[in-house]
């Protein structure tokens, strides 16, 4: 992943909490500063696809196992096809 460079403003309490969350946990707050990030650009993504593209009887006639398996077919299948 290449990285650039920029400038963000924060409170004064926000980074104490991040300094010690860094020393606790033993990375640097670039870290959890860049892990931040990545959670924010995620949320606030829209996607061209739908996540899934199968839909699910709604007749109870498949499990909650069987509808999480399927979630994460779609899901591997969907990493594959973006790299």
């Amino acid at each position: 992943m290449a990285l650039k460079r920029t400038t963000v403003y924060a409170d004064s309490e926000d980074l104490a909490v991040i300094k010690a969350a860094a020393a606790r946990r033993g990375i640097s707050e670039a870290e959890i500063i860049r892990e931040a990030v990545h959670l924010a650009a995620m949320a606030n993504r829209v996607w061209d696809e739908p996540f899934f593209s199968s839909t699910y009887p709604g007749d109870g006639s498949i499990g909650a196992e069987e509808v999480w398996a399927e979630r994460a077919r779609a899901y591997e299948a969907t990493r594959r096809g973006a790299e």
